[in-house]
Formats: structure tokens, sequence, C-alpha cells
């Protein structure tokens, strides 16, 4: 089977599209799939989601970090997100034919390259090489609070060949994962202090929800409050049902959700229980969708048309060109490849 890495960095320019043109255009420039971009201007923020081998997509997120390096300067970004660097947060993700380990050598390859370019960087997720650091304990007082060095216990895995931040763009957190669901709610109805009462009645650090990661917004470019979350641990989960427990307290606390927005790629997970909760389908069964049956039958055919034709080169022999026969026993390695267990987001 052929290798499929998925990365997710995040990047500290919501506001200007130039910037993030160009962000996706060193992405591009390598062969990978971009799947999605999104960029908010009150959070001051883009999330690029693109696909490939995993060779293809370190180099495309080493690129990416060149140019975020040299087109974004922290010293003149203010958002209410979080964030401690250009390249804020770059989490990769073996989606097939990868193991966990696979993408930690990824992550630390990632790593080496952005340190090359001056940035400081933390390992993370999977790829931390000691006790697991959160992300919000790493982003405690900002991309301010490295500046003049480093905070008490809180020295970069590589340092880039400073004592300090980068003086603009900062750090940047690699990391090693599996599938999250990044998705903000918009409340109507709550605000200020009973909204951070609600995050904090939400997120599990303070006793809330399981691998849920909670964060309560005022958005005043865009007029509105949101719950910014992380659902980790999606597979063997249903998200929908993590919704609905959200609502819940909203209402409770007088509100309500007036939409929903999923950062990145929309999981089936998600999408398909809520359309069966809505519609009160009488036979819900995701194995009656339309799309994932088609994709699933033209997968099978491509995989039996691509061992013909390997086959078939194996064994012409020196009729065919070195390249060629090398190309074949390369894609009879990877079709032989067992996937690794991936969740449904």
């Amino acid at each position: 089977m052929i290798p499929v890495l998925e990365a997710v960095p995040n990047f500290s320019e919501g506001r200007d599209p130039a910037v993030v043109d160009a962000l996706v255009g060193a992405v591009r420039r390598h062969d990978v799939e971009v799947l999605d971009v999104s960029m908010d201007p009150d959070h001051h923020r883009s999330v690029l989601t693109f696909v490939g081998h995993p060779t293809a997509v370190e180099q495309s997120l080493v690129a990416a970090a060149a140019v975020a390096v040299e087109r974004i300067d922290l010293r003149r970004h203010s958002g209410v997100h979080p964030r401690i660097g250009a390249m804020d947060v770059c989490p990769v993700i073996p989606l097939q034919g990868l193991e966990m380990s696979d993408a930690v050598a990824s992550a630390h390859r990632i790593g080496e390259g952005i340190a090359a370019l001056g940035v400081p960087v933390f390992w993370y997720g999977d790829a931390s090489e000691g006790p697991e650091r959160a992300l919000s304990s790493l982003r405690r007082g900002g991309f301010e609070a490295y500046v003049d060095g480093w905070p008490e216990g809180r020295t970069p895995d590589l340092d880039g060949g400073r004592t300090g931040a980068h003086p603009t763009a900062g750090l940047t957190c690699v990391g090693a994962r599996r599938l999250l669901l990044a998705w903000n709610v918009w409340v109507e109805g709550v605000e200020g202090q009973v909204l951070n009462e609600l995050a904090r009645t939400l997120r599990e650090r303070d006793g809330g929800i399981p691998g849920l990661r909670v964060l309560a917004l005022e958005l005043p470019r865009q007029g509105g409050h949101q719950i910014s979350m992380n659902l980790e641990g999606v597979e063997g989960r249903e998200p929908f049902d993590v919704f609905l427990q959200i609502e819940r307290h909203v209402e409770a606390a007088g509100g309500r959700i007036s939409k929903t927005e999923v950062i990145g790629m929309i999981p089936d997970a998600l999408v398909f229980p809520a359309a069966t909760h809505r519609l009160r389908l009488s036979e819900p069964d995701p194995a009656r969708l339309l799309s994932s049956s088609v994709q699933r039958h033209a997968l099978g055919r491509m995989e039996r048309d691509l061992r013909t034709v390997i086959e078939w080169v194996l064994g012409a022999g020196s009729e065919v060109p070195a390249d060629i026969r090398d190309a074949a026993r390369s894609l009879a390695g990877r079709a032989t490849t067992k996937p690794s267990p991936t969740e449904n987001a």
C-alpha cells in the first residue's frame, strides 16, 4: 500500500491572503495534494491540510517554514489564539501504509530542517523524546515569553543556534500524532465570564469531556463568541455525541449554538451520525454511504490493474528499461505494505 502522510501546519497569519497564498505555493511545489486551506482574522491564524509521500511532505513543510520566516513577523502579530511561532505548530499524521514510528522519524527530520533556518523547535505528541508536553504549557506567555531566553523548564529540543526565540519567527512545535477533530462552535446568548466557566466545564483538564481541549474566545472582528476545541482520540469515539454534550451545556447556560466550523477535513464520524440524528434514519449504516462504496470499488479495481502491470513489467525482465523495472519493484513493495490503524477524521 502506498504510504500517505498527512500534515496540518498552523501559521500565525489569518489576515493577509498574499502571505497564505505564498505558504500554499511553497507546499504545492512538491508532490503533495493540498486538501484544505482555512484562515481566520480574529484567530489571526491559517491552517493547511495536505497529504503525500513522507519525503514530499517533509520537503513541503520545511519550504513553508522558510516562507513563514520570511513573511511573518510576530512582533506585529496579535490574535485571540495563543501562539509562539510564525509556523506555530506542525503535526504529521500517519494515514496509510505507515506506523507512528514512521511519522515520528518524519517529524524529527522536519524539525531539523526548521532548526537549520534558525528557528528553535519543540517536539510534542509522539515525537516527544521525554515526557509529553502539552501545547498549552509550551505556549504559555506566547512568543513574548521566549524573546529574552528560555523560561524555566521550557528549553527547546533544538535551539536553532539561539539562546532565545527567533526575533520575528519565534519557535515551532513539531509533532507526530493521531487524527483529531479541530472545530469551533459559535455561541449566542452566553458572554464573558459565563463562556469561560462553560469552557472549564467542558475541557478534560478541568474534569470535563475526555480528550477535549477548549478555549473560550471573543471574536471582535467577526462580532461573536466562540468555543474553540480540539477533540483527541477520535478513533473509537462518536464525535457527534460529544457535540450533543456541548450543546446541552450551552443550552443549560442560556445560550445556543448558531453554527459549527471544522478546521481542515470533516470526519465521516461526525457528519454521518448528525445526519442520522436529524433525519431519523431507520437503518443507519455507514457501509451504505454511496461515496465510500464507490471509493472502495474504484480502489479495488485500481489495485488489481496495478498488480497486473507490475507483474508484466517484472516478468518482462531486460525487455523493459531498468528505471521502469526499479519503479515497478518499488510499487510492488508499497502495494504489499500493511496499513496501520487510522482514525476516521
